[in-house]
Order: structure tokens, then sequence, then C-alpha cells
């Protein structure tokens, strides 16, 4: 009797170890194809347009001075009155300029120790602001504004306040296509390299768009918007 229970109890550890190593062959050789099938190759994908800018925001700053307040803002209505005859006369609509209140600065409340009185104790900055989608209008005028200057209007310029600011809003128009051609640009580049590998390009395992980026053409060309994006796919690779 103890000899046959000896006797099974061989029988089912073999069976059970036979068992185990046909599990291991099994697992093994899954996780073999497991790590084939998870081979990959992530690329990049650039799409890349040029479009004109949609609004135009254009200050013109000036300044006047006088010793007298009350002459002073006499001074800002006749140059600011000159400057909205001139933009509409050059083809401006009047609802696209817009006025800001003048920034006056009293000179006598800024002198220290013993320095020289100014000549003018008042000094005004006014800005007049052209908010305009017709592009080419507002270039044209901003080329002929010399001839304000011929009439005593003092510009100013080169500060940000004074900045020209060209904007682009049709992104979402464009953003389609332009995803699209970067994801065609970046599998071109992952069949290149499948080819290369002498490998066989599967599905797309994870992509990510970038963020859009809209920068001038050039500091010349400010009214030109380039337009960029980069894709980045990971797709599979097979032999």
């Amino acid at each position: 009797m103890g000899e046959n229970n000896k006797y099974s109890a061989l029988i089912l550890g073999i069976f059970i170890l036979m068992g185990l190593s046909s599990l291991g062959y099994l697992l093994g050789n899954a996780a073999i194809k497991f790590k084939e099938y998870e081979r990959t190759v992530t690329v990049k994908g650039l799409a890349e347009r040029e479009y004109p800018a949609d609004i135009v925001i254009w200050p013109v700053q000036f300044t006047e001075t006088n010793n007298n307040l009350e002459s002073l803002y006499g001074s800002i209505e006749n140059s600011t009155n000159k400057i909205k005859a001139f933009l509409e006369k050059q083809g401006i609509q009047p609802s696209e300029i817009s006025l800001s209140s003048p920034a006056i600065t009293d000179k006598s409340a800024q002198q220290y120790g013993n320095s020289a009185p100014a000549e003018f104790r008042y000094t005004a900055v006014q800005t007049v602001t052209v908010y305009s989608k017709n592009i080419e209008a507002v270039r044209s005028v901003m080329s002929n504004l010399a001839q304000l200057g011929k009439q005593g209007i003092a510009f100013t310029g080169g500060n940000y306040q004074s900045k020209t600011e060209y904007i682009f809003t049709r992104l979402n128009d464009i953003k389609p296509e332009m995803i699209e051609e970067a994801t065609t640009k970046a599998r071109e580049v992952a069949l290149k390299f499948s080819e290369d590998s002498r490998s066989k390009l599967g599905k797309i395992k994870r992509a990510s768009q970038g963020q859009f980026s809209i920068n001038a053409r050039d500091k010349n060309n400010p009214h030109i918007k380039r337009i960029r994006v980069v894709s980045t796919v990971e797709y599979y690779l097979s032999d």
C-alpha cells in the first residue's frame, strides 16, 4: 500500500514538473515575442508656413512741451486733430482710431539739488492708436508719416509703448492641415528608417503635438508671420 502511494506521488510529481516546464517555455516564448513586438522608432515631423498678419496695432506717439498747462493741453488737442485728419485722409476709418489720456510730467517737481531749471516745465506724451485689419493701408500710411513731422509734431519711437504690433488670428483655421502635414513628414522619416534597418513599419504607438509658434518672418517684414509646429510620433517596428 505504501509502495503504491509512493509510485502515485512520483507520477504526479513528474506530471507537475512537465507542466511547469511547458508553462515556463510558453511564457518565455511569449516574453520574447512581446519584446520583439515592442521594437519602436520615434520620429519628428515639422510643418512650417507663412501667412500675412490679420490685425495691426499701430501706436502713433508724440510729445508736447510748454510752461503753461492750459496751453499744453491746447497743443495736445491741436496735434491730435492733425494726426486724426491725416489718418482719415489716408484711408484709415474713424472707428479704427482711438486716443489715450496724455501722460504729463511736471519737471519742476523732479528737480534735485542745484540742477538748472528745465526750459519747459511741462512735458506731455500722447498716443493715437490705430487698430485695423487693413494691414497694407496702415503700412502705406506709416511711410508717409513724415509729412506730419513737417507740421511741427514731434513723434517719439523706439520704446515699448510705441512699438507696432502685428497679430495673426487664424491659427485654428490652419491647425488641422499643419498637423496632418507634420504627421505625414514624421511617417516619411519613419519609413526611411525602417527601410534602412530592414524592418517593417507598424502602427502608431503614441503621438504628441508640439506647441504652435508664431513669429515674424524677419525684422524687416514683421507683418509676415511664420507658423511652425512639430509632431512627435512613435511607431512599432517588426522584422
